[in-house]
């Protein structure tokens, strides 16, 4: 169905395409009131935080509605119903839209960035599927525990001094390290540095900002863009500049030492397709290389953060998290790789978290076909729209009256059952939803079984959530206590 998907695709323009091209009767989907003529929706919105203000139009306006902002008019779908359609694979193809267009400067035509007629993306997948399957998970299993070690090391150097850690910044250091080692070999020392005098390293702060500026691109008009960026698009272009050559030292240094243990990297140089014979170029690998150092640790880091917040603000819901670790894992000082899945809690923890601040906070969808979404709104072919996963995840009908609230008692078993399908969507949807989901739950839960297990945690006093947005999602200024248990 995905080759379908993307042949029906391949012959529709790219770039930006505004919904008047594609949605014949836009007069059906609300706006914002006080729409300013030439400007659009801008009254009360901000440029810092355009999915946070998305959400707070949504809970006015419904399940579907439009925003206007010089001359781009967006539809945005929030509604399980509507969004259960739109995960349709016979119907609807990813749309690389705006924000995810704005970093292919970057990735090119990486897994995350590439357009569905691109050739290298249905290469590189098959070529590294494989990467992800049990026995590699397995196989990652000892680094992910090396550098978690790496972690407790500097959190209990933190609790004896009686100082609070910067959960954000650890847990960057913490899903870099981990994606750099089990995929590319690579150690980037990011718990060596002294982030008192050296701030992050360097790859971290070069990804901030091609991210950032990737997000401001989506808020100010093209015209304006090269005047009000100007300084932005200098420190953009040193910023690419330095990822690549970063990635291309690593991928020098594989080459030069004439192989690797068979993770990613040894695939995408020495793996070719298994019925084309196809391998991928040098220039993809860097891309997709890239793709994973950004992608594979950005989003986790995010969700680990916004778990152990969660976790940190509910003494009865970490209680019983420190419970099932306590009995799961007892007498065993380090984990095995089958004993993480058994944590089932401790992953509803992680998804309820995932529900309401879904790292990933959209995905966007396109018309395969002249089609009508919710037998009520035309769409041409090659028209799109943009999921809010915050929004969706939200969505009372399926969620109940009270979705803002934090209970993980939502995935027990029997509630997720209940459930319709398409009404979580964390790592995206179909064919081209998120290549490394389960190695970021694996990861990520091992990670909060150890940190329970060994630390309380507690938030500093008068802490109240606030969200980055930097085209992921991560929580503001997060800072814990911690005593050794």
């Amino acid at each position: 169905m995905a080759q379908v998907t993307q042949s029906a695709a391949s012959a529709l323009p790219r770039g930006f395409r505004s919904a008047e091209q594609g949605w014949p009767r836009l007069d059906r989907i609300p706006h914002p009131p006080r729409r300013v003529p030439l400007i659009g929706d801008v009254v009360g919105t901000h440029v810092r935080t355009p999915i946070q203000d998305s959400m707070r139009i949504a809970a006015g306006l419904g399940p579907i509605f439009r925003r206007r902002a010089f001359g781009k008019e967006i539809v945005f779908v929030g509604g399980a119903e509507l969004a259960a359609e739109l995960a349709d694979e016979s119907r609807f193809a990813k749309h690389v839209g705006l924000g995810v267009a704005n970093l292919r400067p970057v990735a090119g035509d990486g897994l995350f960035t590439a357009y569905n007629h691109e050739p290298n993306w249905q290469l590189a997948h098959d070529v590294l599927a494989p990467g992800f399957g049990r026995e590699a998970m397995a196989g990652y299993h000892p680094l992910m525990l090396d550098v978690a070690g790496q972690l407790t090391g500097a959190w209990d150097a933190s609790a004896a001094a009686g100082r609070a850690v910067d959960v954000p910044g650890d847990m960057t250091k913490l899903t870099l390290e981990t994606i750099a080692r089990t995929g590319f070999g690579h150690d980037f020392g990011s718990f060596e540095r002294d982030f008192a005098t050296e701030g992050p390293h360097p790859f971290v702060t070069a990804m901030v900002g091609a991210l950032t500026y990737a997000q401001r691109l989506n808020v100010v008009p093209p015209l304006l863009s090269s005047v009000l960026l100007r300084g932005a698009q200098r420190r953009n272009a040193a910023d690419r500049a330095f990822l690549n050559r970063t990635v291309d030292e690593v991928v020098a240094a594989r080459r030069a030492a004439g192989g690797g243990p068979g993770d990613l990297l040894d695939r995408m140089l020495e793996v070719a397709h298994p019925e084309t014979g196809e391998r991928l170029t040098p220039e993809n690998i860097r891309r997709q290389v890239i793709t994973f150092l950004v992608a594979g640790h950005e989003t986790t880091s995010g969700a680990l953060s916004f778990a152990l917040h969660y976790l940190a603000q509910d003494p009865a819901v970490l209680a019983q998290a420190r419970e099932e670790v306590d009995r799961v894992w007892a007498g065993v000082e380090v984990p095995a790789y089958e004993q993480v899945a058994k944590l089932r809690y401790l992953r509803r923890v992680l998804d309820e978290s995932l529900r309401l601040w879904p790292t990933a906070p959209a995905f966007a969808r396109e018309a395969v076909a002249d089609t009508t979404l919710g037998g009520v709104h035309p769409m041409r072919r090659g028209a799109w729209a943009l999921v809010l996963t915050s929004v969706l995840h939200r969505d009372r009908a399926v969620w109940g009256e009270d979705p803002e609230s934090f209970d993980p008692d939502r995935f027990a078993p029997q509630a997720v059952r209940g459930r319709p399908a398409h009404v979580f969507k964390p790592f995206g949807t179909g064919a081209r939803a998120c290549i490394g989901r389960q190695f970021a739950l694996h990861e990520a839960t091992l990670v909060l079984g150890l940190l329970v297990r060994r630390y309380d945690i507690a938030p500093e006093p008068d802490y109240r959530l606030k969200v980055t947005e930097r085209l992921t999602l991560m929580p503001h200024g997060l800072r814990l206590r911690l005593t050794r248990r």
